[in-house]
């Protein structure tokens, strides 16, 4: 386990992108530890990252037209679950 202030954090964000062991973030003046951050074991390159940060509403992001504007995306998922959520027809 490695023991990492914020400034150095701040100063190589890139630590983090090569972690390989669990890390502690330490403030330094309080002398208190402020997060543990854990490797990720399953890298895929395959998997989907709209699909992982959707969440309960990647069902709606899977059918997105890739030349709408975001505020039209937003707008036509919004409208799908009011759809499903009060039972309007199509």
């Amino acid at each position: 386990m490695q023991t990492i202030s914020i400034g150095e954090l701040q100063k190589n964000v890139g630590i983090l992108s090569n972690l390989t062991d669990t890390l502690v973030i330490r403030d330094k003046r309080k002398n208190k530890d402020i997060a543990i951050v854990n490797p990720v074991k399953d890298t895929q390159p395959s998997r989907n990252v709209v699909d992982e940060l959707a969440g309960k509403f990647s069902k709606y992001a899977r059918n997105v037209d890739s030349t709408k504007s975001f505020k039209e995306i937003k707008e036509e998922a919004m409208m799908t679950a009011m759809k499903e959520k009060y039972g309007f027809p199509d």
